[in-house]
């Protein structure tokens, strides 16, 4: 079985990016705004002036292989149109090749995109998914773990701050800070051991890999491996929770597998238990993260921030619509429709940009200009929208208060100490390291 994992590997690279990666290429050169998207460099590091020239071409634009749209309005609607659906399956008129290349491939590890995550499920099974756990992500729970939350970020920057004494004032936000942070708080929700949140770090960061389109074989056999062993740790994990169970969500969600028949299968406990985990940190970890980039980028908004604390819940909506975490989702058209007057045929795959629809002038005037204070911050579409919704967007926004308005009280003089570091993943958005010098760091009294 080892022998044949590399070669099967490749497989499965070759079906879904390798051809992928050379078409594209070739769209790129040609000047497909879709393909450059994809496959540009530069282009991920700053997508925005490439999102409005998308703008300028119309509100769906048809690419090598998507429709695309920038439009906030066309955003809107796909995501919340029951006839654009998330489920991605090969027709039964596919050439033979390609289907015996299927099966040599072998089935993919059970990532965030693969079925039957609740990224890649449709209803019924995406409604019955995830009403088992959207009551521990109700605003009263949300509201219960904030006190938890500010004691984490508080033991954090005492960490920090010890740690930068030592390294001439030094610190880097992403790794000293924004990263634990989230990280401490889905592990304890989730029933998983805290002196593990730097491994799942490690292996979250891998598995965001498998998110995007069009990656090397380097990227794809890294996300591949970190998957599998976060699958194995978790396999683990629900042997310990059948134990040992706890007053958390995976401890339910095991209940519910091992004692009601029908309603959680096998590889549905391991996805949603995966996907919580993961997606528990890493829209927090790029919101707090590039929270920070944006105020040390514009003290006068710090500065308001700082008079007028009562602004922090909106500076996090403006974080999110001016920086979003996530840049792009996906929707298949499973009928023949139409999209604001504009006909969209049944299997057509449209990519929105979340990052291009929070900046459209239609809804956001003055839309390149960051505005802590700005009215109508929050009709961003950063989460998704529709039945997809991002589960977690309120703990999200919690733990981005909390965490943005905790550092910078604590380091009123914070400033940058270098460049910082692009993750360089395409849908989600964030630093990778964040260095900064912490001059001044005062102890709450």
């Amino acid at each position: 079985m080892a022998g044949s994992r590399g070669p099967r590997r490749w497989v499965r690279w070759l079906l879904r990016h390798g051809a992928m990666r050379q078409t594209v290429a070739r769209q790129a050169k040609k000047g497909d705004l879709g393909a450059t998207l994809i496959i540009d460099r530069d282009t991920v590091r700053d997508p925005f002036p490439h999102y409005e020239r998308i703008r300028a071409q119309g509100r769906i634009v048809r690419s090598a292989l998507t429709l695309t749209t920038v439009d906030h309005e066309v955003t809107q609607t796909v995501l919340r149109s029951p006839d654009f659906i998330v489920s991605m399956r090969m027709p039964e008129n596919a050439p033979s090749l390609l289907q015996a290349l299927m099966k040599v491939g072998g089935s993919y590890p059970l990532g965030p995109a693969e079925p039957p995550s609740l990224l890649s499920s449709d209803p019924p099974d995406h409604t019955r998914m995830r009403k088992l756990v959207t009551r521990s992500f109700s605003a009263k729970a949300i509201a219960a773990l904030r006190g938890r939350t500010e004691e984490i970020a508080t033991g954090l920057l005492d960490e920090m701050t010890a740690t930068a004494g030592r390294n001439g004032r030094r610190a880097d936000v992403i790794g000293d800070y924004a990263a634990l942070l989230p990280a401490t708080v889905i592990a304890e929700m989730l029933g998983a051991p805290t002196s593990m949140r730097e491994q799942f770090l490690r292996w979250g960061e891998g598995g965001a890999y498998s998110l995007d389109m069009g990656l090397t074989y380097g990227q794809f056999r890294r996300s591949e491996k970190d998957i599998d062993a976060l699958t194995d740790w978790m396999l683990g994990h629900f042997e310990t929770l059948r134990r040992n169970p706890g007053d958390d969500i995976l401890s339910s969600l095991v209940q519910a597998h091992d004692e009601e028949e029908g309603k959680l299968a096998d590889d549905e406990l391991l996805s949603i238990a995966m996907l919580l985990l993961a997606a528990g940190f890493e829209t927090t970890v790029n919101l707090i993260g590039n929270g920070t980039r944006l105020l040390l980028e514009h003290p006068d908004q710090r500065a308001r921030l700082a008079a007028e604390p009562e602004l922090w819940p909106n500076a996090v909506e403006e974080i999110l619509r001016y920086e979003s975490p996530v840049q792009r989702t996906g929707r298949v058209a499973g009928a023949d429709t139409e999209v604001c007057g504009i006909p969209v045929r049944r299997g057509s795959l449209i990519i929105t940009h979340l990052g291009g629809a929070n900046r459209d002038p239609a809804v956001f005037p003055e839309p390149g200009r960051f505005d802590v204070a700005r009215e109508g911050a929050d009709r961003h579409v950063s989460f998704s929208s529709g039945i997809h919704y991002c589960l977690g967007a309120a703990l999200a926004k919690m733990e981005g208060e909390v965490g943005l308005r905790a550092l910078f009280e604590r380091f009123p003089d914070m400033r940058a100490d270098g460049l910082p570091e692009l993750r360089g993943t395409r849908v989600l958005r964030g630093y990778r390291s964040l260095p900064v010098r912490l001059d001044r760091a005062p102890v709450p009294a």
